[in-house]
């Protein structure tokens, strides 16, 4: 297996770790984080953001692991940060969802456990798809997306960068919704939303 450390010793981790430890391809080697020492579940704490450059000889493969819900510039600077240090952040798929291989799930991004992901989806970079998400045919997802547990995306959805789908909603088919975006808990969205627009 691959060495891998996570940045971000949080919520979100736990469940990273989890499927990241039943994907079986990266083996954990440390977590990153500012507030926490010592080990968290089984794995040590190395340091602090400012120090994951420092890291680098143990682990060619990072991963953010800080979650995402109305603050998408943590995940983002996190993440360049990683690319700024030449770590290589892989795409992590649970082997308990179904993602086609027509689809395109690119670098830094989760696909957590028993989600669907259909022909000639595009996921982006930095992106959270997590548990029990449905990601239907020619759906496109901008980066430093957050798209929340038991989301339903329909075919044909364009969902811009740096936007969060909250749990239990649903996207009708074609839709499309823009960038910057905090969409909340089980809302029905049947009509295009522009940027910056929030939906409690």
């Amino acid at each position: 297996m691959k060495n891998i450390i996570l940045i971000g010793a949080g919520g979100h981790c736990k469940s990273c770790v989890d499927v990241i430890e039943k994907e079986k391809k990266y083996k954990i080697v440390g977590l990153i984080d500012n507030k926490k020492k010592g080990f968290f579940l089984k794995y040590k704490i190395l340091g602090k953001d400012k120090e994951l450059k420092n890291f680098r000889t143990l682990a060619k493969y990072a991963l953010v692991t800080v979650g995402q819900i109305k603050d998408f510039s943590i995940r983002v600077k996190l993440f360049i940060r990683a690319i700024n240090y030449n770590f290589v952040l892989p795409s992590i798929v649970s082997p308990l969802s179904s993602v086609s291989k027509y689809s395109l799930i690119k670098e830094g991004s989760i696909i957590m456990n028993r989600c669907i992901v259909n022909a000639h989806s595009v996921i982006g970079k930095n992106c959270i798809i997590n548990t029990g998400t449905i990601i239907e045919h020619d759906v496109s997802i901008g980066n430093n997306c957050h798209i929340s547990t038991g989301v339903i995306v329909n075919g044909e959805v364009k969902i811009g960068n740096n936007t969060f789908i909250g749990s239990g909603t649903v996207i009708k088919n074609k839709v499309k919704i823009g960038s910057n975006c905090i969409i909340g808990m089980k809302k029905v969205i049947k009509n295009n939303i522009k940027d910056n627009k929030i939906l409690k």
